[in-house]
């Protein structure tokens, strides 16, 4: 058994489709056999988002009992600590998280930006995981540049199957990057028939980052490719939905046939997560201008929840059709003609492509699949179950 901690972002933004993303990880480890932790530390700069009543603020109280409560149904309400602006520290002293970190054999750093590396000084392996392809290692070539150091990790992973390889046109930063893909724990959703009046949907955001410029070309977010399939509720009978945050121009989506909705209210806790892909048909999704733009190989961590729901999943390609298997239950589009054809597809065989749909999640994206390899590949054994 080894000693395992994650360090991301929760508390911070204590939403459904975060919770999801971090949960994964931390029960698939636990599924393994291995002791498993969370850290998260804030900066003075940054505050906590409260959706309850859409206020950031430096009062963490709302994130951390979130996280305590989702926690706790897996029995990891002690194995938590966040630390919070002015420094102080919730869940785990700090006597006791420095403790967790000194005797860890692994720190896994998916969203803490190296705010933890002091503490995991002494711990036997640490790893960057990437959930940005493309712009994170844009972003490290632009400090680079500017003569900034860079964190350094033992081992550098990314969700982008094509970083660091010659399918893609992504920077490297000078780093060996090796692949993973966000795990899903089957189990955790559900796998029932549909509504009869369930629509294609997604979850996502209209702007995650601002504009990044690197070598003179401007990649984008979902804004910019959202536009290549604007027409799309036009050429299929299915009903669309968006379950959107940021500056959506609503109006001029709607008129496009798109029916819009507020991410954060409908997905407000992971169970409501859960429960609203659970209400849908399926999910169609574009993807970020830059993972697209950098053929990342990018596979979503929420489409992967999706497929694990029996859920057939339409997704814009970055180039993971060359990895994860097109066509039946999940496919690959590049434009808004394919993606209507696709949907048909869907629709005329709906059973068998929701069936095969969770075999996809099953064979290839399951958590201890996916974290078993993963543990192995950097040298810690001895994970029973995997």
């Amino acid at each position: 058994m080894a000693r395992i901690v994650i360090g991301s972002y929760v508390v911070r933004f204590p939403v459904g489709g975060y919770l999801s993303w971090v949960l994964q990880w931390l029960v698939g480890f636990q599924r393994l056999g291995h002791e498993v932790y969370f850290a998260e530390k804030s900066d003075r700069g940054s505050g906590c988002f409260d959706p309850s009543r859409n206020v950031t603020s430096n009062d963490c109280s709302y994130g951390t009992a979130v996280l305590n409560s989702v926690l706790a149904r897996f029995g990891l309400q002690d194995r938590w600590c966040f630390v919070d602006g002015a420094g102080t520290y919730h869940g785990l002293s700090r006597k006791r998280i420095e403790e967790v970190f000194r005797s860890a054999d692994l720190f896994v750093d998916m969203g803490s930006h190296g705010a933890w590396l002091p503490e995991a000084e002494r711990t036997g392996s640490r790893v960057l995981v990437d959930g940005e392809p493309g712009w994170r290692q844009m972003k490290m070539e632009i400090s680079l540049a500017a003569g900034e150091s860079l964190a350094e990790y033992d081992f550098y992973y990314t969700v982008g199957q094509n970083i660091g390889t010659p399918h893609s046109r992504a920077p490297t930063a000078g780093k060996c990057w090796r692949h993973v893909y966000d795990p899903v724990n089957v189990d955790l959703f559900p796998d029932a028939p549909p509504p009869p009046d369930a629509l294609f949907t997604t979850v996502m955001s209209w702007q995650a980052h601002e504009p990044l410029h690197y070598q003179g070309t401007e990649y984008g977010q979902k804004d910019v490719e959202f536009e290549k399939f604007l027409a799309l509720p036009g050429l299929v009978e299915t009903p669309l939905e968006i379950a959107v945050s940021g500056d959506v121009p609503r109006e001029r989506v709607r008129r496009a046939g798109w029916r819009v909705r507020g991410s954060i209210g409908l997905t407000l806790s992971f169970e409501s997560f859960v429960d609203y892909l659970r209400a849908s048909r399926g999910e169609f999704s574009v993807c970020k201008h830059v993972f697209v733009a950098t053929n990342s190989g990018f596979f979503s961590e929420r489409s992967a929840a999706y497929l694990a729901s029996g859920r057939p999943v339409v997704m814009q390609d970055t180039g993971f059709s060359a990895h994860l298997p097109c066509g039946r239950g999940l496919f690959a589009v590049r434009n808004v003609q394919e993606a209507a054809t696709a949907i048909r597809e869907i629709q005329g065989d709906y059973e068998r492509h929701s069936r095969w749909a969770r075999e996809v999640a099953g064979e290839r994206l399951e958590a201890t699949k996916v974290l078993a390899g993963f543990l192995k590949d950097i040298g810690i054994a001895g994970s029973p179950g995997g």
